[in-house]
């Protein structure tokens, strides 16, 4: 039997904790036998859950022999990782375990330097956090969950659901992750990514507060519809295109380009949930050339078409 140590660490949050532990307990195989065996632990012996105080049947002993590892997130993702944590998780990957986490669960393992190199991503909303504390990590905001192999990473909350899904149809087929999707009232396959629902009174991509690019962000949020090259930026920010690329990586965890795109993806949302104007309207008033780019890069970047995501938000 397949076995899943889920890892609570100090502050827990309850949702992304009982995610896993709900949706693997309840996964059937096609004879009625259960398909994980799944084991609690935790770091130390009381776990400060917010509501309650968590009380795990393991320690971080429990964590050797699993053949999956989840790390749920907390509600403080920057609190320094203790180095029992550090050690158990390195050890682990040396072994061969697969380890995944659920929305800030990203943070430890890309604080314990096991995420160095691959794309990763968590809740939109840490995800520039991530993006500046890791800059190692290609930090992906937009998408529901990474499938690395053997390290996963999903987005916030109901994301964990799709991970844990899609780790089940990994190990046991799609006839039993459909069956665990029906038990948990989850479609097998969501449409499209994280993107879809992120809020649109938040700055378009995720910046650390007081950074030095606010102002020129201002500035691009309220150009949007002009064309506007690199050089463009560049020259507004009095810089060279070669510098602004620097600052844009260590500040935002993307290109300059690609923030004014997602920028203008997200304007185009909230056109699209607030008023009625037609697909070619809101094309032009957020800055692209013809309707089929516009249409091409909304899907890239939500994984819905624009009249899709209308129906859906509207």
């Amino acid at each position: 039997m397949h076995t899943v140590a889920v890892l609570a660490l100090d502050r827990v949050i309850p949702f992304d904790l009982s995610t896993p532990i709900e949706v693997f307990t309840r996964t059937r195989l096609p004879d009625g036998r259960r398909g994980y065996q799944v084991r609690v632990c935790a770091e130390k012996p009381e776990i400060d859950a917010g509501a309650f105080i968590l009380r795990a049947p393991w320690g971080l002993e429990g964590l050797k022999g699993a053949d999956t590892i989840i790390v749920p997130g907390t509600d403080n993702p920057v609190a320094p990782l203790a180095s029992a944590v550090r050690d158990a998780l390195h050890a682990a990957a040396d072994d061969g375990t697969r380890i995944a986490s659920i929305c800030t669960g990203t943070f430890p393992l890309a604080a314990a330097g096991l995420l160095d190199g691959l794309r990763a991503t968590t809740h939109w909303i840490a995800a520039g956090q991530l993006a500046a504390a890791h800059p190692d990590v290609d930090v992906d905001p937009d998408v529901l969950y990474v499938d690395n192999g053997q390290i996963l990473t999903s987005a916030g909350a109901a994301a964990g659901l799709d991970l844990c899904l899609h780790m089940i149809r990994r190990d046991y087929g799609a006839a039993v992750a459909a069956d665990a999707a029906r038990l948990s009232v989850m479609p097998l396959e969501r449409e499209g990514g994280q993107a879809q629902f992120i809020v649109h009174d938040h700055t378009p991509t995720p910046t650390p507060q007081g950074s030095a690019l606010d102002p020129l962000l201002a500035w691009l949020r309220d150009n949007l519809a002009r064309d506007l090259s690199l050089a463009d930026i560049a020259a507004h920010a009095g810089t060279s295109t070669r510098t602004l690329i620097r600052r844009f990586r260590e500040q935002t965890g993307t290109t300059p380009l690609q923030w004014l795109h997602r920028a203008r993806i997200r304007q185009a949302q909230h056109l699209l949930e607030t008023t009625p104007h037609s697909v070619e309207r809101i094309a032009a008033q957020v800055g692209f050339g013809s309707p089929t780019a516009f249409r091409d890069r909304f899907k890239r970047t939500t994984g819905v078409s624009p009249h899709t995501y209308r129906r859906s938000f509207s």
